[in-house]
């Protein structure tokens, strides 16, 4: 199973912060696209995505075990 950790505007439109994915093998893009089917969930193409707390790109191969992490963009002002 895949760990994935959701923040802001991502963990208020599914309801909570983590999930779990069988995931094994997947690269970060497969989960990205499993997750917007499965979830509905918006904007997962503008996303940073960690791989066991270290930055990854779309073509990071995930393992069982591992925790994904969405950050969305921040903006202020």
């Amino acid at each position: 199973m895949i760990n994935v950790l959701l923040f802001a505007q991502l963990k208020d439109e599914l309801g909570k912060e983590t999930v779990s994915i069988e995931g094994n093998g997947m690269s970060v893009a497969q989960l990205k696209a499993k997750m917007k089917v499965d979830f509905q969930l918006e904007g997962l193409e503008t996303v940073m995505t960690a791989v066991n707390e270290e930055f990854a790109d779309d073509d990071t191969i995930l393992s069982d075990g591992d925790t994904v992490a969405f950050i969305p963009p921040v903006s202020g002002g």
